[in-house]
């Protein structure tokens, strides 16, 4: 994966980097996004990925989480770093932030899971599959193709 016209191989793998399908306490998303923060302090993550770290990238997945828990990034990074369990950072969100009802859980979910298939992320979509060599509709969706740039998946699977 990359951005700001930074190739990076493919795959990308990241140690410590977890999927976006991955959960916590039941929110897709909101745990890589913490891998992420950590991997930056660590100098861990790849230099191109900062520029779509937190809220600096309109509508990036973290932009999006932060916009959904009503919790300021910065804010977030700083308790990150400080230490504590993805359910410790969770709960210290819903305190800050807001805390989704389960209804609104599934309907973040399920948008999150879905997003490039058929909607307005498809072309960005298809734009990311291109930089990577596939063609478009390898996979359909952006979690999936975060998986298949990170390695998690095989083309065509």
């Amino acid at each position: 994966m990359f951005y700001s016209g930074m190739a990076q191989p493919y795959p990308t793998i990241i140690p410590g980097l977890r999927s976006p399908f991955d959960q916590v306490k039941g929110i897709v998303y909101f745990g890589r996004m913490l891998d992420k923060i950590r991997l930056a302090a660590a100098e861990k993550l790849p230099e191109g990925w900062h520029a779509a770290r937190g809220q600096k990238m309109k509508n990036s997945f973290d932009d999006r989480t932060c916009k959904f828990l009503n919790i300021d990034y910065a804010a977030l990074e700083v308790k990150t770093l400080k230490g504590g369990s993805d359910e410790a950072l969770l709960a210290w969100t819903f305190a800050n932030g807001r805390q989704p009802s389960e209804d609104e859980i599934e309907v973040w979910n399920g948008f999150m899971t879905k997003r490039g298939w058929r909607d307005s992320g498809t072309q960005r979509l298809n734009e990311r599959l291109a930089e990577i060599g596939l063609p478009a509709g390898t996979v359909p969706t952006m979690f999936e193709f975060i998986d298949l740039d990170e390695g998690r998946i095989n083309p065509g699977a």
